[in-house]
C-alpha cells in the first residue's frame, strides 16, 4: 500500500505550473487523465517511467517491444508515445530520440500508479541503531539521522527539528570557567543538549549545586514548558530559598529553552551524491544554486510551511517545487510530529533532495520511517 498522503500538498498541487521539458503540457487532474487512458498506454507509460528512473536515459520503441509482456510491435508503441506525449506525459529530448516522462509525467505516475515499497527489517532495524539516543546531544542524533538517510536513498537528506522538547531526567551546571558556566540537559529519553550561560560575578562555588538541586527539584520529570511558569513566578515573587546570584544562574538557565526559532536545527548531509549523475556545465550550475539555497534561513522557513500543508510524505516533483523552485529536483518531504495538546504537533521536517528519476518506491518509506523515529526521540 503505498504510503503517498496529500501528494503535492497545498503549495504545489499542479505540475503544468512550470514545465521542465520540451513537449511538456497542461494536463488534466490525475484521474481524469489514467481514466482516459487504456491499459496498454498505462503498462507503457509505466515502463518509461521505471526506465527512466534506473537508467535515466531516454527509452525507445524497440527496447520496450522486448520488456512488455503484451506482444506489441515497436511501431505500435510508438503511436502509443506520440499519443502520451501528446498528453504532456512525454517528450523527446532529441529528434529520433526515445522518450522521457515530463515534470507532469512524473507527477501523474507518482500520484496514480506508483506502489510504494516497504524497507527490509535490515533498513528499519539500521535506522533505529543509528539514530538512538545512547547519551548523544540532540544535535549529535539529528546529525546521525540525517547521514544515515543521505546513505540509504543515495540522495542529499534534509532534517529540520526543533531542540527536544520531552520531559527532562536531570539538569546540571558546570562551571567552565571565564566566568562561564555549562548547562546539561538530559531528558527522559536519553538525549544530552549543552548551552552556555554567563555567571555573575562574585558567585560562589556552591551556587552552581544550588542552582542545580533547585531546577532538579522542579524539572525532573517535567518539560520546560510546563515547569518555566512555576519556576518563574517563584523567582520574581521571592519565593524560591535562594540568595540573589544564585537566583541569577536559575534565571539564566530556564532562558536557554526559551523556544526561539533558532533553536531549530538545518543539517543538510550527502550533498556529493548530487552530482554523480551531472554531466553538463547547465546540471552543474542548478546543484551550485541549490547548495546556496540549502545555506539560507528563508530554507528553513519554507521547509516547515511545507511540511505543515499535510500529514504525511509530500513530494515536490521538478520546477513545480514551492521549496526550491529549480527544475531537475525532486523533494520527497515529511513532517515530523512531537507532542502537543490533545494531539500531535509538527515541529520539523525531514526528507531527500534528489535528481527527478529517485526511486520513489524506496524513497517515500524511507523517510516516513525515519521521520517517525527522530519525532519520537525529539517527544
Amino acid at each position: 500500500m503505498s504510503l503517498v498522503r496529500n501528494l503535492g500538498g497545498a503549495r504545489a498541487p499542479a505540475a503544468q505550473s512550470a514545465p521542465a521539458a520540451p513537449g511538456s503540457a497542461a494536463i488534466p487532474p490525475k484521474s481524469s487523465v489514467l481514466a482516459e487512458l487504456d491499459e496498454r498506454s498505462r503498462e507503457i507509460f509505466r515502463q518509461v517511467v521505471e526506465a527512466y528512473v534506473e537508467t535515466g536515459e531516454p527509452v525507445g520503441s524497440r527496447t520496450l517491444s522486448r520488456k512488455l509482456t503484451e506482444g506489441l510491435s515497436p511501431a505500435t508503441i510508438r503511436n502509443v508515445m506520440a499519443d502520451l506525449q501528446d498528453a504532456g506525459l512525454l517528450y523527446a529530448p532529441h529528434t529520433s530520440a526515445g522518450r522521457l516522462p515530463t515534470d507532469a509525467g512524473l507527477r501523474l505516475f507518482v500520484n496514480g500508479l506508483l506502489q510504494a515499497g516497504a524497507l527490509t527489517p535490515e533498513e528499519r532495524a539500521s535506522i533505529d541503531s543509528r539514530c538512538a539516543a545512547d547519551g548523544r546531544s540532540v544535535a549529535q542524533v539529528l546529525e546521525q539521522a540525517s547521514s544515515t538517510l543521505a546513505g540509504l536513498s543515495r540522495c542529499a537528506s534534509l532534517v529540520l527539528a526543533p531542540t527536544s522538547e520531552g520531559p527532562l531526567k536531570h539538569v546540571e551546571f558546570v562551571n567552565i570557567g571565564n566566568g562561564r558556566a555549562l548547562v546539561v540537559l538530559v531528558t527522559a529519553n536519553g538525549l544530552v543538549e549543552n548551552r552556555v550561560i554567563d555567571l555573575p560575578l562574585g558567585l560562589p562555588a556552591s551556587a552552581l549545586q544550588q542552582a542545580t538541586n533547585y531546577l532538579n527539584a522542579r524539572l525532573s520529570g517535567r518539560t520546560f514548558a510546563e515547569a518555566r511558569s512555576e519556576v518563574l513566578q517563584e523567582l520574581e515573587h521571592g519565593r524560591a530559598e535562594l540568595d540573589e546570584l544564585t537566583r541569577r544562574v536559575v534565571a539564566a538557565g530556564i532562558a536557554t529553552r526559551a523556544g526561539s526559532e533558532q533553536d531549530n536545527y538545518l543539517i543538510v548531509r550527502g550533498q556529493s551524491q548530487l552530482l554523480g549523475d551531472v554531466t553538463a556545465l547547465t546540471e552543474l550550475e542548478r546543484i551550485r544554486q541549490l547548495f546556496e539555497i540549502l545555506e539560507t534561513r528563508e530554507t528553513m522557513v519554507k521547509l516547515l510551511d511545507a511540511a505543515h500543508v499535510a500529514d504525511g510524505v509530500q513530494i515536490f516533483i521538478g520546477a513545480e517545487s514551492a521549496l526550491f523552485g529549480l527544475s531537475g529536483c525532486s523533494v520527497v518531504l515529511s513532517p515530523v510530529f512531537g507532542p502537543g495538546e490533545g494531539k500531535d504537533k509538527i515541529v520539523g521536517a525531514i526528507g531527500v533532495i534528489g535528481p527527478t528519476r529517485i526511486n520513489y518506491a524506496r524513497v517515500i518509506p524511507m523517510v516516513d520511517y525515519t521521520a517517525r523515529v527522530v519525532g519520537r526521540l525529539l517527544g
